[in-house]
């Protein structure tokens, strides 16, 4: 049996259906581990290991970034469970067998810094994906030095193309290369801030779904 320490999100000992948690170092974690088909499973339990499985399959590829987007919000808890945590309650949509994330609510950053205002993404050029944002480093906290997290999935291929340490936020523009068997597919992009010390760390926004040339 489990044993939660800090709320039903917090960190756990023990086991819960294929859904192990322990403590390594003093930080909490959680892993998933196959399920015996000779378990008996409540409908609870399969629509909780399904989400779990569904975030942590979208969250995988870009689990270095997240050691950034997610750097303050790891009290007792790795940066990487922070952001399983906070898309399991706020992306997951649908019902089983069905559940999907909602990218427009996905948070690949989290933090008081002022975000992105203005996003747009295009890709006009094979394996280029350009970045642009409004520059607001004259409003609340923001500042000039400021620097952009910028993170494209490519759900299809389940791979992420990221930057963090990207064009300061007075620049307003970015391009990141992408491979090139991108051309053709949509991806999800989004856009955060991180201040130069990195201190401090903006909310992501979404910026939308683009098709690379």
């Amino acid at each position: 049996m489990g044993k939660i320490s800090q709320g039903v999100l917090g960190g756990f000992s023990g086991k819960v259906g294929n859904i192990v948690g322990g403590t390594w170092k003093g930080i909490d974690y959680m892993r998933i581990k196959p399920s015996n088909v000779s378990n008996p499973r409540t409908q609870g339990q399969v629509d909780q290991r399904t989400k779990f499985s569904k975030v942590l399959n979208f969250l995988q590829p870009m689990t270095e970034f997240l050691r950034v987007g997610y750097k303050l919000y790891a009290n007792k808890m790795t940066q990487f469970n922070s952001a399983m945590s906070y898309q399991l309650q706020n992306t997951i949509t649908g019902a089983y067998p069905d559940f999907s994330i909602d990218y427009t609510k996905v948070l690949v950053s989290k933090g008081a810094l002022l975000r992105a205002e203005g996003g747009v993404g295009v890709s006009t050029e094979a394996g280029v994906v350009q970045l642009s944002w409004t520059d607001n480093s004259a409003s609340g906290g923001a500042k000039a030095t400021d620097k952009a997290l910028i993170m494209l999935y490519n759900a299809d291929k389940k791979v992420a193309v990221y930057d963090t340490a990207g064009a300061v936020r007075t620049a307003g523009t970015q391009s990141l290369s992408v491979p090139v068997d991108f051309s053709g597919d949509e991806i999800q992009a989004y856009l955060g801030f991180i201040s130069e010390d990195g201190t401090e760390v903006a909310n992501s926004v979404y910026v939308g779904a683009i098709t690379v040339a």
